[in-house]
């Protein structure tokens, strides 16, 4: 495989370890040992301004597995996960193969340290593979050879964006981008999304959280529903919408209407041309 992350290798100054980085901070809110001293402190800066962070966190995951298994269940055969982050077993490609063995994954990210791990956790097994790539530049995602050689875009495709786009600055064109990502995706393919969002934050926890990322690799930027929902364009949600993610197809006991307080995200799943 081109561009293999185990044989590549990066060098020093690639591996940044000095500045907080979103991906191995969520890795700690999940609970996983993947992160270092600096993504630890200001995980803990944001959880001290905004704890609903890590049930955020913790609902986003849960709703992932039950995306997956949603659109394998309905066919699907190939996925695109961007912005995979650290892998917090089960991954994409463990839950669809649990369904459907023969599922073929792109894992992308534009993190190297992710790339590192991608290589022992994600790519160790076969039609499984990892592109280091940023979501800002949706074709070097499309054209890059691994995704050309394990996506066929003539078959339906999941592309998933979870947890990702609020990282992705207004001026930076979020829309514009999910348009460009998804442009290729034949009839039938679907998009799984979830966002953060801070429109239940009577004070000011989302933005002391948001204050803390601007000293991170990426800024977090919270959305409303009427903000996040233009990113289904193109796209028929399924039921039950974009909705919190505890409150999307949920296979288990539901949090509290109090519990839900503290999941600030909308999730969904919208299927080209109908599902």
């Amino acid at each position: 495989m081109e561009d293999d992350v185990s044989e590549t290798g990066f060098s020093p100054e690639q591996i940044d370890t000095t500045t907080p980085n979103p991906a191995r901070m969520y890795d700690y809110y999940l609970g996983g040992l993947d992160n270092y001293a600096v993504d630890r402190a200001a995980a803990e800066r944001v959880l001290g301004h905004a704890p609903f962070i890590r049930p955020t966190a913790q609902g986003n995951r849960d709703f992932h597995h039950r995306a997956v298994r949603t659109v394998v269940e309905s066919g699907i055969r190939q996925i695109i996960d961007i912005g995979t982050g650290i892998p917090t077993s089960p991954n994409t490609h463990e839950v669809a193969r649990a369904i459907a063995p023969q599922t073929r994954v792109v894992y992308v990210d534009n993190d190297p340290i992710v790339a590192t791990y991608a290589g022992a956790k994600l790519t160790n097994s076969d039609n499984a593979s990892f592109v280091l790539a940023d979501l800002r530049e949706p074709e070097a995602i499309l054209d890059h050879p691994t995704t050309q050689n394990l996506i066929d875009f003539d078959q339906p495709v999941a592309l998933m964006l979870v947890a990702v786009m609020h990282f992705i600055r207004d001026d930076e064109e979020p829309g514009k981008i999910v348009s460009e990502v998804t442009s290729r995706l034949p009839k039938g393919s679907c998009l799984i999304l979830s966002h953060v969002t801070d429109d239940v934050d009577e004070g000011e926890e989302g933005a002391n959280a948001a204050e803390v990322y601007k000293n991170s690799t990426a800024q977090l930027i919270m959305r409303s529903y009427d903000e996040v929902l233009p990113f289904f364009n193109g796209f028929e949600l399924i039921e039950p919408g974009l909705v919190k993610p505890p409150l999307w197809r949920p296979d288990g006991p539901v949090p509290s209407e109090h519990e839900l307080v503290d999941h600030r995200g909308y999730a969904g799943v919208g299927f080209k041309g109908g599902a």
